[in-house]
């Protein structure tokens, strides 16, 4: 049989594990516990009569242990659900405590009324918007930081190498002769002839031109003609003479193209005229030979 006196005498004075001695007092860690004190009338250890309340996801329930159930471990504890009405809930405490001691039963109305306190603030807490405090990774944010001062050093050491490399092929320092990226040399290439085609635009003046008229070609013209009248008056062979009718027939063509040419001239100095035709005349009688122009 189970005696609760031999079992308290073994618990307080030499050993329990859920005892717990700190300078305010000892408490029990036991969840059966009604008070969550150490004393001989709060301990489920040493009554074999007891009962107490447990919250089970915000749900309470009653529990209760005889001393008939104290040989089956397994069914020891008798659970009762008490509703979410506290009146109800006290009803249905001093149904089931009725013959029990009223030290016990009173005590288990104070856990009631704490735990129903407890669960009204906990919901007014839950509806009520807080601020989450959330810790931060110190050494994640250092990391990230000194990447971030190397990339930027890194970035600037890149631009200024290009620059001085830029300088040096415009100095033509490297020679005909040098490796440079395609892509990075035709943007270069581009950049360079928009400047100077916008420099030659704003360059480009439109300046006036005075010239001197050409006439060289009616020059040459007129002195070929003053050729041709030369050759008509002077005979290759002195010796040679026309008879007076042929002369006179010759003299009144070259009189009539010569005129005819001259009124063209003054109608229109630009008109170009056709060249000359050297022709000799023969006679069979008198063996002479005369040469004019047509």
């Amino acid at each position: 049989m189970q005696h609760d006196e031999v079992i308290w005498q073994v618990i307080r004075h030499n050993h329990c594990s859920f005892m717990a001695k700190i300078t305010a007092g000892n408490f029990c860690r036991n969840p059966y516990n009604v008070t969550g004190i150490c004393n001989r009338s709060s301990c489920p250890l040493a009554n074999s009569r007891y009962a107490t309340i447990r919250d089970h996801d915000g749900v309470f329930y009653l529990y209760m242990k005889t001393i008939e159930r104290a040989h089956k471990p397994n069914q020891l504890w008798e659970r009762v659900k008490l509703p979410r009405n506290y009146e109800k809930a006290l009803e249905i405490i001093d149904k089931h405590l009725m013959y029990w001691p009223k030290l016990l039963i009173h005590k288990i109305k104070q856990r009631l009324t704490k735990m129903t306190q407890m669960r009204i603030r906990m919901r007014k807490l839950a509806l009520k918007t807080r601020e989450k405090v959330v810790t931060l990774p110190r050494k994640e944010i250092k990391r990230d930081a000194r990447r971030l001062e190397k990339a930027e050093k890194a970035a600037v050491l890149d631009k200024s190498i290009e620059k001085e490399l830029v300088e040096r092929l415009n100095k033509n320092v490297y020679g005909d002769i040098h490796n440079y990226p395609v892509k990075h040399f035709e943007s270069l290439l581009d950049m360079e002839e928009s400047q100077i085609d916008a420099q030659e635009e704003e360059e480009e003046e439109y300046d006036v031109e005075y010239l001197e008229g050409d006439y060289d070609e009616l020059e040459e013209e007129d002195d070929i003609e003053d050729f041709g009248k030369l050759a008509m008056d002077f005979p290759e062979d002195p010796g040679d003479e026309l008879d007076g009718d042929e002369m006179d027939a010759v003299g009144s063509r070259e009189k009539k193209r010569s005129g005819s040419a001259h009124g063209k001239l003054g109608n229109d100095e630009a008109k170009k005229k056709k060249p000359r035709v050297l022709v000799e005349v023969e006679d069979e009688g008198a063996a002479g030979r005369r040469k004019a122009t047509v």
